[in-house]
């Protein structure tokens, strides 16, 4: 449905970041950055925890939360697939897609593809006079591939290259330069550290893990030519840990923090802070906020969840999200629910909860559908036979 009236010399001046609102960025200092897409949370499980996961125990998804978990899958073999209705109280054509699959190899690795699929819907495109010039269908995606390995019983690391792309209103000429295409690579590396203690006896376990991962770290961007303008990427880091506690293996606790660091320079009214270099301005966003560390610290952002598991069949989520109110100023609670059966399928929800009325972000909801196998169970077709 054609839900947004949108000029190209605005989108053309808003993919280079100089719109006059961010005058307005400046007085607040929000760091920001295009391709939002590749940080929303895209699975149910993690995103009705807070959009925490880091640290949370190994699925499918983990190819997106932490590589390096994936070869502490119990299964050998995993996929999942996740679709969100974007900002659906305002439109109802936008939405994020998010596909996965793992397999296992042998000395505890594993390799992982997966994609990121973001449409914003059907745009009506005009020119600075108001002349309609079509209709385009904007979009966004990023293709990524992953190896992960376990360097010891307990630590494992991960590795993931991507290729990006953002379309948001095809090719135009406006005042002599082009909107086009914007389109790079980058790359993720992600640390995962944990420690299983198990009574026999009981059936009890009690698993505490650490987790850290630098992610869409690579070149800038730049959606027109005839212009110096280019914009960096979100570049994120983000450092987690959880704990897992079940006293008889049947009900299982988890509990889990992520620490957010969004690596894009801080914008300041005196500079230029696209000038800077792709890796210059992403490392060096942890020392230019110009109040320096006290607000350094309010540019990360908190995310907390707990789940129960019950049997390893059903479980119930909650979460919390906070970002400083000099930094966005995001807070929402989140919810959801997970049911596993015949030991290979899940279904999961989850469900967010602003805590100012009014928000973009209310009632987004997201679901799950995933399957995972060992060897020997995909030659196993007797359970769809009969």
């Amino acid at each position: 449905m054609r839900l947004f009236f949108v000029t190209l010399s605005s989108l053309f001046i808003l993919a280079n970041g100089t719109l006059s609102a961010q005058n307005i960025q400046n007085i607040r200092r929000i760091p920001s950055s295009p391709l939002s897409f590749l940080t929303f949370a895209p699975d149910a499980r993690s995103a009705a925890m807070g959009e925490a996961g880091v640290a949370l125990s190994p699925d499918a998804n983990s190819s997106y939360w932490n590589a390096a978990k994936l070869p502490y899958n119990t299964k050998d073999f995993g996929a999942s697939a996740s679709y969100t209705p974007w900002l659906r109280n305002l439109v109802d054509d936008m939405w994020l897609g998010y596909i996965t699959a793992y397999k296992k190899l042998d000395k505890g690795q594993a390799i992982s593809a997966s994609i990121n699929y973001f449409n914003n819907g059907e745009l009506d495109l005009r020119d600075g006079n108001g002349t309609q010039m079509g209709y385009f269908n904007s979009r966004e995606f990023a293709f990524n591939g992953t190896y992960s390995r376990q360097l010891g019983k307990n630590f494992s690391m991960g590795l993931t290259l991507k290729y990006i792309s953002s379309n948001l209103a095809g090719t135009a000429v406006i005042n002599g330069s082009s909107v086009r295409p914007a389109r790079t690579a980058a790359g993720d590396i992600s640390a995962y550290y944990r420690k299983v203690l198990k009574n026999e006896d009981t059936g009890g376990e009690f698993v505490w893990s650490l987790g850290a991962v630098l992610s869409n770290l690579g070149g800038k961007v730049n959606y027109g030519s005839g212009t110096d303008t280019e914009n960096f990427i979100p570049t994120n880091l983000k450092i987690g840990g959880g704990l897992s506690y079940s006293a008889d293996g049947r009900n299982k606790f988890n509990f889990i923090i992520d620490a957010n660091k969004l690596m894009v320079p801080t914008p300041d009214s005196t500079t230029n802070f696209n000038s800077k270099g792709a890796l210059s301005g992403a490392f060096g966003s942890f020392s230019d906020a110009p109040d320096g560390f006290k607000e350094e610290l309010q540019e990360i952002a908190l995310a907390v969840g707990a789940e129960y598991w019950y049997n390893d069949i059903f479980a119930i989520r909650a979460g919390y999200n906070a970002e400083n109110k000099h930094k966005g100023d995001r807070k929402f609670f989140t919810a959801g629910a997970g049911i596993h059966f015949a030991d290979r399928y899940s279904v999961d929800f989850a469900y967010l909860f602003p805590v100012t009325q009014g928000s973009p972000l209310a009632q987004t909801l997201r679901v799950t559908l995933s399957l995972a196998l060992n060897k020997a169970e995909k030659l196993d077709v007797s359970d769809v036979e009969n």
